[in-house]
């Protein structure tokens, strides 16, 4: 099987998150690190990625103002690289309609996402990935993988 690039972007972002989190995590024999400030620091529910994520794509996309404050700066980047293609909804185009799907959350990657639909005029739909760090403060949208 080959993996398209943005296919394979999600694996490694998946990937690299597990990764970061086993090594960050002590190991059974170390004496239990005091989290401090971080003990308590709320980390995203499937719910509220959905909402999240419900509210940023709308019917037909995200608003002017959802895409300038609702993006990590890695996404805002990444559609400054790809001016004549719309990252956030993997078209060039507005859709017809858009639902999103039920949020998945690994918290071990401390990540989630979800997939988000959209149907053209042509009634043609297509499917990508909408990513949500689980700690980001204020939730916001992490990166958009393109289904191929």
């Amino acid at each position: 099987m080959t993996l398209t690039p943005r296919r394979s972007g999600a694996l490694l972002l998946i990937l690299s998150a597990l990764l970061s989190a086993l090594l960050a995590s002590p190991s059974r024999a170390a004496a239990p690190a005091d989290p401090g400030p971080l003990r308590h620091h709320h980390l995203h529910s499937a719910k509220e990625i959905e909402r999240f994520l419900h509210s940023f794509y709308r019917q037909h996309g995200p608003t002017p103002q959802d895409r300038a404050l609702r993006i990590s700066q890695q996404l805002s980047e990444k559609q400054d690289r790809t001016p004549d293609f719309d990252e956030l909804l993997c078209a060039q185009d507005l859709p017809r309609h858009i639902t999103v799907g039920p949020a998945t959350v690994l918290l071990t990657a401390r990540v989630g996402w979800a997939t988000v639909t959209t149907v053209w005029g042509s009634g043609k739909t297509d499917t990508f990935t909408a990513y949500v760090r689980l700690d980001s403060v204020p939730i916001q949208l992490d990166d958009v993988i393109c289904a191929g």
